[in-house]
């Protein structure tokens, strides 16, 4: 008999893996509190900007004219544990508020509600990011409050979705992480993914603490790679180099390699920099704090590049904000994704701002959250209209459609042809053809 599977909170990660899941094949039933995210996703609407997710959930939701009818919805836990022989748990862990550490509540919630419902044997997957040693917990917890009992088993699965190509990652995984207390969960989780392994994705067995330490080693690996591309800009920035130089040279070493090493404002959004300051957290916790103080570090370097991308501003409209109009280019923490959570480029526009500086932001997909967060900012809705009688624009965050404007159009309408890539994804020459002074992160005289 085919298994079904229930996804138990549907926001970013949990609508994409219900999704996928319908499109390999399960019958499948995503639960979530909130009823107007229920009734969005039952329309086949995403209350998110992914690219591919709208498309992938619409061919599958139950009463969507010409869908296969795999997938539905519903916000109870009665009907989510009488369906599922397979509960994958994807609610949130964000940061705690004045703290370094994350916030399990709604994780803890999500088991709280589901166990009394589990009455045979289920398979429940933590694909959260959570502490280290929080599986063996929550393993123990969900067998004392089912009925199942330790028939009622656990299994840690963690995501390593990236934005703009969750979907991808999703379906054709690099690899698939199962942390297991027993063979039955292997087993399973085999299942689940016959379709990934088939294709040749890794499947990596182990216990429940090392399969939790993956995804916050991952993170703080990729968050390290950054921050010390940016430390070298700064470098350059003193000594008069060029960190895309840099970059280049340094890449071509296969123990390095070239991915990450492009120099900017910094890294942001809902996951590296809750995931990195959790993991210090946890450390501390666990007497092992020592051995990612360098973390502290990685952080630290991370907002200082925020701060300077600020001083470069002041310094190219001539020492202060008062009566200048700023452009900035990009309010989302990456491209292709409207997510703005600890977005660099908005933190850097609202800094400007609240110095005095007149800023108009303009960004392809991340408008209204934007002006959720910052409601102060003025918005434009385009490129060209946000560059409007700028005394200087600013590249914040690297979509493809800024990197292919048009110098000289822009140009017509600023009142100043002054751009700072913060991003150093734009051609320098073809803005400097058409008559700007450009200027970029850790390249003081490219």
């Amino acid at each position: 008999m085919a298994l079904k599977i229930t996804v138990i909170g549907t926001g970013y990660l949990g609508a994409t893996h219900a999704a996928a899941m319908a499109e390999l094949g399960f019958e499948v039933l995503g639960l979530d509190v909130v009823p107007e995210k229920i009734e969005m996703l039952q329309r086949g609407e995403v209350p998110m900007y992914e690219p591919g997710l709208e498309e992938l959930l619409r061919r599958h939701v139950d009463g969507i004219e010409g869908s296969t009818g795999r997938l539905r919805f519903t916000t109870s836990y009665e009907e989510a544990g009488a369906f599922g022989d397979v509960h994958f748990v994807c609610v949130n862990t964000p940061q705690k508020h004045g703290e370094y550490a994350c916030d399990m509540s709604y994780v803890e919630n999500a088991f709280d509600s589901l166990a009394p419902h589990l009455t045979r044997p289920a398979l429940v997957v933590g694909k959260s990011t959570v502490p280290v040693g929080s599986a063996a917990r929550l393993a123990e917890r969900l067998a004392a409050a089912a009925p199942a009992g330790a028939a009622a088993e656990l299994a840690w699965n963690p995501e390593f979705l990236r934005e703009g190509f969750a979907v991808k990652d999703t379906l054709h995984p690099d690899r698939i992480v199962v942390g297991v207390a027993g063979e039955r969960a292997e087993e399973l989780l085999r299942e689940v993914y016959a379709a990934p392994i088939a294709e040749g994705s890794p499947f990596i067995v182990m216990d429940y603490p090392t399969s939790e330490l993956v995804k916050t080693s991952a993170n703080s690996f990729l968050a390290t790679k950054i921050s010390f591309i940016n430390a070298m800009a700064e470098v350059c920035e003193a000594a008069d180099g060029d960190v895309v130089k840099l970059a280049e040279a340094i890449g071509h070493d296969d123990r390095i390699g070239k991915k990450f090493l492009r120099a900017g404002i910094g890294f942001g959004g809902g996951c590296l920099p809750k995931d990195l300051r959790a993991f210090m957290a946890r450390a501390g916790e666990l007497g092992a704090d020592q051995a990612l103080t360098f973390l502290r570090e990685i952080d630290s370097i991370n907002m200082r590049r925020r701060g300077h991308m600020v001083e470069l501003t002041r310094d190219a409209v001539g020492g202060g904000f008062l009566g200048k109009r700023v452009a900035v280019l990009g309010a989302t923490f990456k491209p292709d994704s409207d997510d703005v959570r600890d977005s660099p480029a908005l933190n850097v526009a609202g800094q400007i701002h609240l110095q005095g500086g007149q800023v108009t932001v303009y960004d392809p997909k991340g408008m209204e959250n934007a002006r959720r967060l910052f409601p102060t900012l003025a918005y434009a809705d385009s490129a060209l209209e946000a560059v409007r009688g700028a005394d200087v624009v600013l590249h914040l965050t690297e979509w493809r459609e800024f990197r292919e404007l048009d110098p000289a159009a822009l140009g017509d309408v600023v009142a100043e042809r002054r751009i700072l890539d913060g991003r150093n994804a734009l051609d320098p020459e073809l803005w400097r053809k058409a008559g700007w002074t450009y200027r970029a992160l850790g390249r003081p005289r490219a």
